[in-house]
């Protein structure tokens, strides 16, 4: 009994630390920083959205006032032509929270009056996974250009040059470009919550040590 009380800890323990993990890589974005969802920002969104980096399970914090505002989820189409009929997720409450749950691009605009039209509106971009950095491949080799077959040449009179080889080709430096820098990640604010998580499951974790450890004793 002792023993099976023993593994269900770990195995709680083990589960908790796997989730910890996954959950520490996401980032909340404050859209427009500390200007928020407003109309007529003094950065562009899309500049702002440019700027950043952004991946699954990562969210958005659009900073307004219920009633003052919305954000409206939509396609395409329908943000070109800020239509804000039938969208894709509505959100009317205030301080709304949207997370990446794919990866692609998302359209966001204002639920309000003609805001949309005046360039309250966002895409976001998400890349599809935390891939490390890749290095631009090394450039291959080129091959060493074939020594052309000369036929046989006459004995050279005296007082002339006797170098009659081809002449060497011309060699140009290869163009070689590094990969791109990533883009700085510019997390315009990592999740409060984040971290109180992160105390707490430490929390938890000292304190199934600490039971595991005493049950082994008894």
């Amino acid at each position: 009994m002792e023993s099976i009380r023993t593994r269900f800890l770990i195995g709680f323990l083990f589960v908790m630390l796997l989730t910890f993990l996954s959950s520490s890589q996401a980032y909340t974005f404050f859209v427009g920083g500390k200007d928020g969802w407003v109309l007529n920002p003094p950065e562009n969104y899309n500049h702002w959205a440019e700027r950043n980096r952004f991946q699954v399970n990562d969210t958005l914090f659009f900073k307004y006032k219920k009633g003052s505002d919305s954000v409206l989820v939509v396609t395409k189409d329908r943000y070109h032509s800020c239509d804000n009929t039938n969208p894709i997720q509505s959100f009317t409450e205030g301080d709304s929270v949207f997370k990446f749950d794919r990866s692609g691009p998302f359209y966001f605009i204002s639920g309000k009056g003609d805001h949309c039209q005046k360039g309250q509106k966002l895409v976001v971009v998400v890349l599809a996974v935390r891939n490390k950095t890749r290095h631009a491949p090394s450039p291959s080799p080129s091959p060493a250009a074939d020594t052309p077959t000369l036929p046989p040449t006459a004995p050279t009179p005296e007082g002339e040059s006797s170098h009659s080889g081809a002449p060497a080709p011309d060699q140009s430096p290869s163009d070689i470009r590094d990969a791109p820098a990533p883009l700085p990640s510019g997390k315009s604010g990592a999740v409060a919550g984040c971290r109180v998580f992160s105390v707490g499951l430490a929390l938890v974790i000292s304190i199934g040590v600490n039971v595991v450890l005493r049950s082994f004793v008894m």
